[in-house]
């Protein structure tokens, strides 16, 4: 058996605060992100880079957000999935592993809300018996951050947008891993998601947002063909300080 240990975390941009008192955090953020000591790291709220805060900022990274978060020796891959008039944020992921592939699909459901998937295709080391009795020296793993709309309608087209994306680009003997900001305060995707064939941890419910006094299970990690053991999120330190959402933390068993 493999395990792994797989995290969502919502970044807010880097940026905290509003007007004269926002502060950069993405410098925090770096540690906060080792300190997860996860396996693949989904991150949403990424930017590339944004005009006006770079020359607001002068400690602004010289490299996109992704590339600055990902600690050494990870793979960081990063989509734009919304353009503003500054600048660009979109979905990433950090990963121990190799990168077999990466794709996008854009999910956005109406004007005023951009959305998409990000797929990356990991290669996973692993040590199990095919059917033939070779041992398995490499699992093809799936993995695909997400960050839905707003609106519950909007959500609900989404995760059937998502289904399809699946059908068409996941083959269903790999193990599959959907993560990120599902905006579902009212928890009405578990069933939509089931339908697909992904599930998350027997006890769901572990709110992460807001950040300081988290009340919603804003952010999700489902599978399929990979059990999920377990969710936590972290507690102490400056956590409440360094976005609006606290990262969701899972620990995954391929079977």
């Amino acid at each position: 058996m493999t395990m792994l240990r797989v995290a969502t975390y919502n970044i807010h941009k880097g940026v905290q605060g509003l007007g004269p008192l926002q502060r950069l955090e993405i410098h925090n953020l770096v540690r906060a992100v080792a300190d997860l000591q996860a396996d693949v790291v989904c991150l949403q709220e990424v930017r590339a880079f944004h005009r006006r805060l770079q020359r607001r900022f002068v400690h602004w990274p010289a490299v996109d957000q992704a590339q600055f978060l990902a600690p050494p020796g990870y793979h960081a891959v990063y989509q734009t999935h919304a353009v503003t008039r500054h600048g660009e944020h979109g979905n990433a992921l950090l990963s121990r592993f190799p990168v077999l592939a990466q794709a996008h699909q854009d999910v956005s459901d109406h004007r005023f809300e951009q959305r998409g998937l990000l797929h990356v295709t990991l290669a996973v080391p692993g040590s199990v018996a095919t059917a033939g009795g070779d041992p398995k020296p490499v699992w093809t793993l799936h993995v695909i951050v997400v960050h839905l709309g707003l609106i519950q309608a909007s959500r609900q087209r989404q995760v059937r947008a998502l289904g399809r994306y699946i059908d068409q680009s996941v083959p269903s003997a790999d193990p599959l891993i959907v993560a990120g900001d599902f905006n579902d305060w009212s928890e009405q995707l578990h069933g939509p998601m089931a339908a697909l064939g992904l599930r998350t941890a027997p006890r769901s419910r572990v709110p992460t947002y807001p950040s300081r006094w988290p009340l919603l299970p804003l952010d999700r990690i489902y599978a399929r063909g990979v059990a999920v053991c377990a969710l936590s999120v972290p507690r102490g330190g400056g956590w409440g300080r360094w976005s609006d959402h606290l990262p969701l933390v899972a620990e995954l068993a391929l079977p």
